[in-house]
């Protein structure tokens, strides 16, 4: 069967479709995404603006076209942290349902840290031992360790690299002070949960997900997109030090012009960074593997679980 995913994220709004079967591999079969940067829309009272709430409705209704379009049977639908922390969330979601039909369910941090491990767990295997999974978003960190499916801990902090940097890095480039002041402030909450992970002990393999860790990764010599999912990617600490000066002495324009790096992202990145130098360094990885599967593909996953064997 074709599914859909549509993740409303602080970032992106993105559709995947996929054809997707029980004791099958998800294979992408078309991607939609437009980026609102949701994030950076909310107000002084945390609240989405009604021309933010115009826009999503928009995109939202765009993006079921295209699943129409690319024949996808059943559409799963959620939003992550950008609508989740609103102060008006309950009447974007009620104007969401009524203008585009969509019942949108919002995740909490804990159930994006799980959903991701899981897409974690089956890309690399059971073979990978204990895993420990680090996932920066637009509006959050997401953290989660185990050795199962389901992790044995997971948790999600507000440390996602649009949130940081529209809330503390001013200017453009911005100011070495704020860059200072948010580094402590990163490694300050992360080493508030680094206790709860470490008394669980040593994981096999340390690895990161989503856009911030990819396009880090590509900048320091990882393999391109082009060359496929299945060639691995890492991100050592060494190389993501020698980039973090490099990231605040640059300007926006500039950091777009790196490999891998989308214009719609370079603002954020030097944030992304500076979470991704913290968790590094605080949880003792000296490299990360990079995973292609993130957040929608344990959603799908999920869905898949649950679907009779015959499809």
């Amino acid at each position: 069967m074709r599914l859909g995913v549509l993740d409303v994220g602080s970032n992106t709004v993105h559709l995947l479709a996929v054809d997707a079967h029980p004791g099958a591999r998800p294979l992408p079969a078309h991607s939609h995404k437009a980026e609102l940067r949701l994030a950076e829309l909310l107000d002084a009272q945390g609240h989405i603006g009604a021309e933010g709430v115009g826009l999503l409705t928009k995109t939202i209704g765009e993006a079921l076209q295209a699943a129409e379009d690319q024949g996808c049977e059943e559409v799963l639908s959620f939003a992550t942290s950008a609508v989740r922390e609103a102060g008006n969330a309950d009447q974007v979601l009620a104007r969401v349902k009524a203008e585009t039909g969509v019942d949108l369910t919002v995740l909490s941090g804990e159930e994006e840290a799980r959903l991701t491990f899981l897409a974690v767990r089956r890309w690399f295997g059971w073979s990978a031992g204990k895993l420990l999974v680090l996932d920066i978003g637009g509006g959050s960190l997401e953290i989660a360790y185990g050795m199962d499916e389901d992790p044995d801990a997971a948790v999600s902090l507000p440390l996602g690299a649009g949130r940081l940097t529209a809330g503390h890095l001013p200017g453009d480039p911005p100011d070495p002070q704020h860059v200072k002041a948010l580094r402590r402030y990163v490694r300050t909450e992360i080493a508030r949960s680094v206790g709860e992970f470490s008394r669980l002990g040593r994981p096999d393999h340390i690895v990161a997900t989503s856009k911030t860790f990819k396009q880090l990764a590509r900048i320091a010599g990882a393999a391109r997109t082009a060359e496929g999912v299945y060639v691995q990617r890492d991100l050592s600490r060494s190389s993501l030090a020698e980039w973090v000066p490099r990231l605040a002495a640059m300007t926006a324009a500039e950091r777009s012009e790196l490999p891998g790096v989308s214009p719609g992202r370079a603002g954020q990145l030097l944030a992304g960074a500076l979470v991704a130098e913290a968790a590094m360094d605080l949880f003792g990885a000296e490299r990360l593997e990079i995973c292609p599967w993130a957040l929608r593909e344990g959603v799908i996953l999920r869905r898949l679980d649950h679907l009779p064997a015959d499809g």
